[in-house]
């Protein structure tokens, strides 16, 4: 007992050498190292493309705000916006019906998410511009009943509608495996006890179950959306004049093939600033349930003391 207690006195007077002893910070020369390196890199870089005349900075200075850039930009940002927003409802439609009990709803989201993600989105864009080769002829209605109405194909599929079709139906593929995976991320918990308070299937679905998903689902949205950005320039294809189109046809009337490209990339980088911005409020908003912090408890008046304090 006694050789324990010297022990214990022991480590005591050691832990209070240690206490006094400085803390001295690690040299992290590496790091600083590395860092030098790639601002020498980046430094580099920048002066090549500032000193290189090759650039022509001054042709896209004069085509930063030229009338068919921004009339492209307008239809990047509309498509983009319109493309994601069919892409989110019509993904989260297909996520609840492959969790839906139903076989059949879960086979039909099951075959629509093995044709629209196993296909390129190129050509899936040139097959709706190109649809009234197969139905000259778009009749709504069921296959035994009345007809609701036939539309001629060359007149209503245009090039924005093949546009909104491409886009949208291949985003709403991969949206839907992001919603269906922040929904499942809530645990079955949470909806048996709403579901024991009495509320209606549409009720827990909107009130608790897909407001906890949205810190899950939230990221992967914000670089689809991105994403969209960018994918908007495939569109070009089928001569729909974006961003990334407005300038091949300037560049291809007065040559000045890499200003052009330059006053595109510019203007991507600045919507893509602009999004990344609000994906990270939102993701702030959504989790701001992560950041509360419960309350220290002040220490009881009436409390016992130990012996010897």
């Amino acid at each position: 007992m006694a050789q324990t207690q010297l022990l214990n006195r022991q480590v005591v007077r050691d832990m209070r050498e240690i206490e006094k002893m400085p803390v001295v910070p690690l040299k992290h020369r590496g790091r600083w190292i590395a860092a030098a390196v790639m601002m020498l890199v980046a430094a580099g870089l920048v002066m090549s493309m500032v000193t290189n005349p090759r650039f022509e900075w001054n042709v896209v200075a004069q085509y930063m705000f030229d009338p068919s850039i921004l009339s492209g930009l307008l239809t990047t940002v509309w498509l983009t916006l319109a493309a994601m927003t069919i892409g989110i409802l019509l993904g989260t439609l297909v996520a609840l019906m492959r969790l839906s009990q139903n076989p059949v709803l879960e086979s039909i989201a099951n075959g629509y998410l093995w044709i629209f993600r196993g296909t390129p989105l190129l050509v899936q864009l040139i097959f709706w511009f190109n649809l009234s080769a197969l139905y000259p002829k778009i009749t709504l209605g069921f296959p035994i009943g009345p007809n609701l109405g036939t539309f001629d194909a060359n007149t209503y599929i245009t090039v924005y509608v093949a546009a909104l079709l491409g886009l949208g139906l291949n985003e709403g593929a991969y949206m839907s495996e992001i919603v269906r995976s922040g929904l499942k991320s809530v645990p079955n918990g949470q909806r048996e006890a709403a579901e024991a308070l009495g509320m209606s299937s549409f009720r827990v679905m909107f009130r608790v179950i897909l407001p906890q998903a949205m810190k899950i689902i939230i990221p992967p949205t914000g670089n689809q959306l991105i994403g969209m950005l960018k994918t908007t320039s495939l569109v070009s294809v089928i001569a729909l004049e974006e961003l990334l189109y407005s300038a091949q046809l300037i560049y291809t009337a007065n040559f000045q093939t890499i200003p052009l490209l330059i006053v595109a990339s510019i203007w991507y980088l600045v919507l893509t600033t602009v999004l990344t911005l609000l994906q990270h409020f939102l993701e702030r908003h959504f989790g701001r349930s992560d950041r509360r912090t419960l309350p220290t408890a002040a220490p009881c008046d009436d409390a016992p003391t130990a012996k010897g304090a």
